[in-house]
């Protein structure tokens, strides 16, 4: 990352102390755009104050995604907190806590009204500062904590104390002493930053109390603070009335808003943000890593065959058909793709938004069907569980041959709608087979991350519609034949890598979502939709493979000339070895 020092230099928060915030958390900092981060193992925080310029939701969610790409990645997500003076519109709903940071100039007057009892106070008290974190420390941190209700991340720095008072951060403790040698008040202050000094967390004791014991250590702050040059005193957040209370009897005054959001970022399997990690790696290698070790990090690349291009009044245009789920990953080959269109276009968005709203509306039935664990046998799940759970028990788990996130196929039955409870178990199967690429997905990101025009043709509202008239029967039928799924899945990515539409669909057409009446009904809308983009050129259109068994027809009525792109000569000569016959169109 840069260099902590100009980072240091350009703080605004106290969370922008780097040896603070690490010795804190555990993590280490990382620097995205104007973004701090800290992370460790597979968690992140992001502080969303810049380190310059104003706060963008755009820029936070850029930065946002290529930290998340360096986090190793769970099944399960990655935990997430951030906090900020605003978070974007998809985290509202994640939002902890609002509060806003205090400040305090150093050139403030001590408040002429505790002139007085802070004479008094200075008395009975002595003021020391040292970093030995003490039992007397210890105590009054436990009685403090025991009287108070704090927000879990101020608990969280009164049980860290000990142990962040150790690190490189310029932390120090500022006491207040009486004559009998008890702790009556305690300050932890950061100093790390050049201009401004952050008070971190403070208490007084009721035991050994004496009256304005804190009062007279922010006394001796002060004066502290201005030898030393800085600017500013950082009071923290609000907390509570009590602590607001206190900060604005010293002058501080109400500075940059506070919001926490804390969350689970679910893992996009896609290979954009492999390919795009793999490229930072790349550019930041260490001399002593090989291109071919980079190389052998990244997934699986393939051609992309399942692709027609379109010709009309000599504009070219293209349209592939997608897998939702695939074992390879397409990205290189979009790349190339994608350097000859402005516009791409999708069933509908693939937004994480989107995404979010369709998988809350799966997973809250409606009630106009029955749960499907109803409708099938005790035995027919018990099957369904070992095909997508894999091997279980205890000689399995001797032989390492578990799967460590198994889907919780009942729970899923009993709880969701019938057309999400298909995606998930399937999905689940073939995350289990090392199906972690998706190749819609992949392309939207792709789309993002070179700049295009990205167009989803569907609204939710649309998509959703579609999802609930997938025949339940259908659904049904596809789980009792679970055992017949290795099989199919073979037969689809050899047939899906060949860019044999008729070969892939022929093992296919028993998939729920594969019906006449989704298929025709939505080709409709899609060709409505598209054609404008398609006769304007420089467009690519992705839609689900099935749909091109249709749409090859509607498009070459619409004039389109249609061509079969086949990226390599393995390609041509599958096609020619398999005596594929194409759409007696004359278009073709």
């Amino acid at each position: 990352m840069n260099d902590p020092a100009s980072i240091l230099r350009q703080a605004r928060v106290p969370e922008h102390s780097i040896p603070f915030m690490e010795a804190m958390s555990g993590g280490k900092a990382l620097l995205e755009g104007p973004f701090l981060f800290i992370t460790a193992d597979d968690w992140l925080m992001a502080i969303g104050y810049p380190l310059s310029g104003e706060y963008s939701h755009e820029v936070f969610e850029r930065a946002l995604a290529a930290a998340l790409r360096r986090v190793p990645r769970r099944m399960d997500g990655v935990d997430c907190w951030a906090i900020g003076p605003d978070l974007p519109p998809r985290l509202q709903k994640n939002i902890t806590e609002q509060d806003q940071f205090y400040m305090l100039s150093t050139d403030a007057p001590i408040p002429s009204r505790l002139r007085g009892p802070l004479k008094r106070a200075s008395e009975q008290l002595t003021v020391r500062e040292g970093k030995a974190f003490t039992p007397a420390h210890r105590r009054l941190w436990a009685e403090f904590m025991n009287s108070h209700q704090l927000p879990p991340h101020v608990r969280e720095l009164f049980a860290r104390t000990p142990a962040v008072m150790n690190s490189e951060a310029d932390l120090r403790l500022l006491d207040a002493v009486d004559a009998q040698g008890n702790l009556a008040a305690s300050l932890v202050l950061d100093y790390t930053p050049p201009d401004f000094c952050s008070y971190l967390i403070g208490a007084h004791s009721r035991v050994h109390y004496t009256p304005h014991a804190a009062d007279l250590l922010f006394a001796h702050l002060l004066e502290s603070c201005k030898k030393e040059g800085k600017q500013s005193i950082h009071l923290g957040l609000g907390v509570n009335d009590g602590i607001r209370r206190f900060k604005l009897k010293w002058g501080g005054l109400p500075g940059l808003p506070f919001v926490m959001a804390s969350w689970k970022e679910k893992p996009q399997e896609t290979s954009s943000d492999t390919v795009s990690a793999f490229m930072h790696e790349f550019l930041q290698s260490p001399s002593g890593l090989s291109k071919q070790q980079i190389f052998n990090a990244l997934p699986a690349q393939r051609p992309y065959a399942m692709l027609w291009e379109l010709t009309k009044n000599g504009r070219t245009s293209w349209i592939g058909g997608t897998a939702h789920f695939f074992c390879y990953s397409f990205e290189m080959a979009f790349r190339t793709l994608f350097e000859q269109v402005d516009t791409v276009l999708f069933e509908g968005p693939l937004d994480s938004n989107t995404l979010d709203e369709v998988e809350q509306i799966g997973k809250n039935p409606d009630g106009r069907h029955p749960p499907l664990h109803t409708l099938l046998k005790e035995a027919e799940i018990h099957k369904l569980e070992q095909v997508i759970q894999g091997p279980k028990g205890r000689l399995a788990r001797m032989l390492n041959a578990t799967y460590p996130n198994p889907a919780d196929v009942r729970g899923i039955l009993s709880s969701t709608r019938h057309w999400y409870a298909f995606f998930s178990l399937w999905t689940a199967y073939l995350e289990r087979k090392g199906w972690n690429q998706s190749v819609d997905l992949c392309a939207w990101h792709t789309a993002l991350d070179m700049g295009k025009a990205v167009i989803g043709m569907e609204s939710l509202e649309e998509q959703v519609a579609s999802l609930e008239a997938v025949p339940l029967a259908r659904v049904i039928s596809f789980f009792r034949n679970c055992h017949s799924w290795n099989a199919y899945v073979r037969r689809n990515i050899k047939s899906y890598l060949a860019g044999d539409l008729e070969g892939m669909l022929g093992t296919s057409t028993e998939f729920p979502s594969r019906t006449e009446q989704i298929i025709n009904g939505r080709n409709q809308r899609f060709r409505e939709r598209m054609r404008p983009f398609l006769e304007e050129g420089r467009c690519i259109v992705f839609v689900g493979s099935a749909h091109m068994l249709q749409l090859r027809y509607m498009l070459a009525e619409d004039g389109f000339a249609i061509r079969k792109v086949y990226p390599t000569w393995r390609h041509k000569l599958h096609a020619l070895c398999t005596r594929r016959t194409p759409c007696p169109h004359p278009a073709f």
